[in-house]
Order: structure tokens, then C-alpha cells, then sequence
């Protein structure tokens, strides 16, 4: 296995996924003539929330995943983690777009994001004490 392969995949598919919010945050403001802020305009306000969620904890779960898989952390794992996460985000974007309330996409999103920062900070954090004692 090329080191990096499974995480290059998903920083590329979450790339492609940020740059479909943000396009969205751009079309509402451009629609609504909103140059900075949200100009009170709910739509907009969920847009930036959701943009501004992934960019909150989308880095840091990749960044986990890069360090597993530089680690030779196994690759069904990884890949697991990877998915999870995306469908994930995928989720929670459709469900906040949609409803500032709770949604079943929210929660799922949320959830899912989650379990794969706490699963892949714990996984790493064993691997790296492993790794240090030897």
C-alpha cells in the first residue's frame, strides 16, 4: 500500500464537498446582496453554519486519518473511518440546509463526525504510545 492512498481519496472527496458549501454560501450571499455576514437572512445563516461546521472538524478527523495511515494504521480501518465521516458531513450538510431545528441528518452528521474523531484520536493515541514503548 502507498501511505497516504486512503486519506488522499477522502481529503479529495471532502475537498470537492467544501467547495459545493461554500459555493452555496456564495449563491445565497450574491442572491440576497449580502457582501459579509449573513444580512439576516436564515437561509444564508444555515449555509455559513453548515460551511463553517466542516471547516470545524473536517481538518482535524483528516489529519487524524493521515497520521493512522503514515503509521501504517490498517486500511479497511481507515477506509471506515474515511466513509463515515463523509457520509456523515454529506448528512448533516442536507439536514441544517434545510432546517435549522433538528433534523435526522443533524444528528446523524453530528454523531457520525464525532465517533470518527473520538475512534481515530483514541486508535491513534494507541498506536503512537505502542510505537514509543517500543
Amino acid at each position: 500500500m502507498v501511505i497516504g492512498m486512503v486519506t488522499g481519496l477522502f481529503v479529495a472527496l471532502h475537498g470537492l464537498l467544501l467547495l459545493l458549501l461554500s459555493v452555496a454560501v456564495i449563491r445565497l450571499r450574491m442572491r440576497h446582496q449580502v457582501g459579509i455576514g449573513d444580512g439576516e437572512v436564515s437561509q444564508l445563516k444555515r449555509a455559513i453554519r453548515v460551511q463553517s461546521n466542516f471547516i470545524e472538524y473536517v481538518p482535524l478527523c483528516l489529519l487524524i486519518m493521515a497520521a493512522l495511515e503514515w503509521q501504517q494504521a490498517h486500511v479497511v480501518g481507515l477506509f471506515v473511518l474515511g466513509a463515515l465521516l463523509f457520509i456523515g458531513r454529506v448528512l448533516h450538510a442536507i439536514g441544517l440546509s434545510a432546517n435549522a431545528g433538528e433534523s435526522k441528518g443533524r444528528m446523524f452528521g453530528t454523531v457520525a463526525t464525532f465517533v470518527v474523531l473520538f475512534v481515530g484520536a483514541i486508535w491513534l493515541l494507541a498506536v503512537s504510545v505502542a510505537s514509543l514503548l517500543g
